[in-house]
């Protein structure tokens, strides 16, 4: 693969149809300067995420797996007056620099970040009445994808739409006998996402800045009327 390209290519469609004001131009920095991983959307797919929270007419959002709040901020601003995103993040640092990079692009008021281990705080969302949501985007720890999409399924509405990024993992999906725990989670997760009668689904493979990977889209039919199963268990990012 020519990733030089892909990359060109990338940067090329952002500057025309993606631009970053400051308030997103300033996450990267804030990552790098809390120890952060660089491991944010790039610039053209948090303006993918955009459209389609826009094309859902999206008024209530769940996002599992915060980092440093690019992805939110992105998704955030297509939320009209009134609406709002919960983000699921384990980890308290990353919580913190997600709430900083919301507040300063002025969205403090539509995003509430929450802290905790996401299935053990999901019941919760459930419990509280927070959904159903119209869209959920999960990016957070491969080994669990499959539990979360049971829980989108849960929080959901018929309509609603579920996002679930790097689920390709450079290709190396395609290897049955895998010992990576990411991607092992990620082929149950697509093995779920293909078995559900639930929904409709597809896999965008991507490429660009951030080199070989793949986005999960499922609109969902009919809500779950089972409780996912819950480990317990805590899963690195």
């Amino acid at each position: 693969m020519d990733q030089a390209l892909f990359r060109a290519v990338d940067h090329y469609i952002s500057d025309l149809l993606a631009p970053q004001d400051g308030a997103l131009r300033a996450v990267e920095p804030s990552l790098a300067e809390a120890g952060l991983p660089q491991q944010s959307v790039s610039p053209n797919q948090g303006k993918f995420l955009h459209l389609l929270a826009l094309l859902c007419g999206a008024k209530n959002i769940l996002e599992i797996g915060t980092l440093g709040g690019y992805s939110t901020i992105w998704l955030a601003r297509a939320l009209p007056e009134g609406g709002r995103l919960i983000t699921l993040e384990l980890d308290p640092v990353h919580a913190d620099v997600a709430r900083t990079n919301v507040a300063r692009a002025g969205l403090a008021a539509k995003v509430d970040v929450r802290t905790g281990k996401a299935l053990e705080l999901l019941p919760g969302l459930e419990t509280e009445g927070a959904g159903p949501f119209d869209l959920v985007f999960i990016d957070a720890d491969k080994p669990p994808y499959a539990e979360y999409f049971r829980w989108a399924l849960r929080l959901a509405r018929p309509g609603t739409l579920i996002v679930a990024d790097n689920v390709i993992r450079e290709g190396k999906v395609l290897d049955p006998n895998s010992a990576d725990e990411k991607v092992v989670g990620v082929q149950r997760f697509n093995a779920t996402l293909a078995g559900h009668a639930a929904v409709t689904a597809t896999i965008l493979q991507t490429v660009g800045t951030k080199e070989h990977d793949g986005m999960a889209l499922a609109i969902v039919h009919r809500p779950s009327t089972t409780a996912p199963e819950s480990t317990g268990a805590g899963w690195p990012r």
